[in-house]
């Protein structure tokens, strides 16, 4: 029997975590995968002291500096990687990897913050289209696949604290929840609720006003896994004492 345990995390800039005990905790938890986002750092930027031995390090960097960027550790080498999603407008940003093994396909994706403006929802939207578009023709392939990732928006209203106030702003507009239930309805489970309905189980708080120690907070941080590896899905888990980001990691266990 194989096991995976599969760790996300934004991590709000990887030479700001790299600082903050991340290696630490990389060498206490030995995660078979871990997919970060928001590395906010070119290639040679990445600090050698989060370097490990025996892991893969695959970088997507945004072509501006200082923004977005996702990469993902692996212990197992993967079959093929692949870097976006196919559309072009998008790939500058760098947002997304692919990374696929022989039991699965892990997609690790730095959704867009539509907070700015109108456009930049829109943008927001179109990026959430293309995905689904994505995991569609992955499975018409024959892949069981997983995404997971920062995707700026609480799905019900009890993943984040204050639903009635920000039902108005991006991050928990009705198009926006909408989209997750077209991927739920579509197949893909969120693993996080396939074990528990508990309220109050966050992702991501304001660095404002001690809303972490106190807990006001929104799950906007996901793995969406395919239905058809729900008999292999065994834990999904949200590590909210781990520090150095203003998110936490998130992870799954898999078992072949």
């Amino acid at each position: 029997m194989s096991t995976y345990k599969i760790f996300s995390w934004n991590v709000n800039g990887i030479r700001a975590v790299a600082k903050k005990g991340f290696s630490d905790w990389f060498e206490s938890t030995k995660p078979d995968i871990l997919c970060l986002q928001e590395t906010k750092a070119q290639d040679e930027q990445i600090p050698k002291n989060i370097k490990f031995e025996g892991y893969e390090l695959i970088h997507n960097a945004a072509e501006k500096k200082g923004y977005s960027g996702v990469l993902t550790y692996s212990k197992i080498k993967p079959k093929e990687v692949k870097f976006g999603i196919g559309v072009k407008e998008y790939e500058k940003e760098g947002r997304v990897i692919i990374t696929k093994y022989e039991e699965f396909t892990l997609i690790n994706v730095y959704f867009p913050n539509g907070k700015k403006d109108d456009e930049r929802l829109q943008f927001k939207m179109d990026f959430y289209q293309h995905t689904l578009d994505l995991l569609k023709r992955l499975r018409k392939a024959g892949e069981k696949t997983i995404v997971c990732g920062d995707v700026n928006t609480a799905h019900k209203e009890k993943d984040l604290a204050n639903p009635k106030p920000n039902s108005k702003y991006s991050g928990f507009l009705p198009q926006e929840r909408e989209w997750i239930d077209n991927l739920i309805s579509e197949g893909w489970v969120d693993s996080l609720r396939n074990f528990t309905e508990e309220p109050e189980l966050y992702t991501w708080w304001s660095v404002r006003s001690g809303a972490r120690e106190r807990n006001v907070g929104w799950r906007i941080d996901y793995f969406f896994v395919d239905k058809d590896l729900l008999p292999h899905l065994k834990a999904a888990e949200i590590h909210s004492s781990v520090m150095g980001s203003d998110h936490c990691p998130i992870s799954i266990t898999l078992e072949f």
